[in-house]
């Protein structure tokens, strides 16, 4: 059962960059993901306001204001520059490895910003990490297509939000339910999104059933799936394995996109994911494991944890995934 558990979780959270490359070519970024949180975002607050009002009662304004802001950060943030690289004609696989650098990269900052010691072994998993990012990157912007530069560096503004979101949260010493997080990050979402396609005259989506089809897909399998399994998965083994399965998904998305949409898996390809998987093991074993985070921490602060971003230190009275961040899916 844990294993299938694994397996599943694995791919619904893989299939969130397969998701968005099906929806890139229906519509713009913007409508595609108003529509994907609009609907969420009412079916969330319907439960709120009935089955999970307990969960609500001692939050104060500055807690929901946080949490609004790290989802601003975590989801719409990561998911927009994640949409916006995959509409541009980055892979999905390209755009899963650099989204995966994260924990290394977080780990990395936890040093001059935390003051966190950081190791050896660590900083040269996170030059080995950044090592695998460029040679995917440049096999992918060498496969023929026609690709802006600049298009390689929007996923880097979306890792940095994540990392940005955990940094944010890490500062919080309220416990908030997953069910509270993710309604107010889904909702955040959805005043942001539609805000945005109202700006841009892209409300209305378009009438072909593509799009229906990736909107569905994201909701059920990256949203309900990724995110629900997390917490499963979170709850019954605890932050360390969560996490690991985390590095997981840029070799499954890689090879998904080439297998779906015929994207660039060559030797360089898999010579660059493999240095990824080689500097999360370098960057695990320089650190400590920990146990799994009370219940009602919110992914992304599990994420800041010692075991999600191995090389940070969880300061005393810590509680996403220290998510969207990766609350995002």
């Amino acid at each position: 059962m844990r294993f299938l558990l694994s397996a599943a979780f694995v791919l619904c959270w893989s299939s969130g960059f397969i998701g968005a490359k099906l929806g890139a070519g229906t519509a713009p970024t913007a409508t595609l993901l108003m529509w994907r949180f609009l609907p969420l975002a009412a079916a969330l607050a319907l439960v709120a306001a009935t089955a999970a009002r307990a969960s609500w009662r001692d939050l104060t304004a500055r807690d929901l204001t946080r949490q609004a802001a790290v989802g601003a950060l975590s989801q719409s943030g990561y998911l927009f520059t994640v949409y916006s690289a995959i509409q541009l004609g980055v892979s999905s696989g390209t755009t899963a490895l650099i989204d995966g650098t994260q924990p290394l990269v977080a780990g990395a900052l936890a040093g001059p910003l935390l003051r966190q010691y950081v190791s050896r072994r660590q900083w040269l998993g996170l030059c080995l990490g950044l090592g695998g990012v460029a040679l995917v990157t440049t096999a992918d912007a060498a496969s023929g297509a026609e690709v802006p530069w600049w298009a390689y560096l929007v996923p880097f503004l979306g890792m940095s939000s994540l990392v940005a979101a955990t940094f944010l949260e890490s500062r919080s010493r309220t416990r908030v339910a997953p069910s509270v997080s993710m309604t107010v990050h889904c909702t955040t979402s959805a005043v942001l999104f539609t805000a945005l396609a109202a700006a841009t005259g892209t409300v209305q989506p378009p009438a072909a059933p593509s799009f229906w089809v990736a909107v569905g897909w994201l909701v059920v399998l990256s949203t309900f799936g990724g995110y629900g399994l997390y917490w499963l998965i979170l709850r019954r083994v605890g932050v360390t394995e969560v996490n690991t399965l985390m590095f997981l998904m840029a070799p499954v998305t890689a090879l998904w996109g080439a297998a779906m949409f015929g994207e660039p898996f060559g030797p360089q390809t898999a010579a660059g994911l493999a240095l990824g998987l080689a500097a999360v093991a370098l960057v695990r074993r320089g650190a400590t494991p920990s146990a799994a985070p009370p219940a009602g921490t919110s992914p992304a602060r599990a994420r800041g944890r010692t075991s999600g971003h191995p090389l940070v230190r969880p300061r005393a009275g810590d509680g996403h995934l220290r998510g969207v961040g990766r609350p995002g899916r």
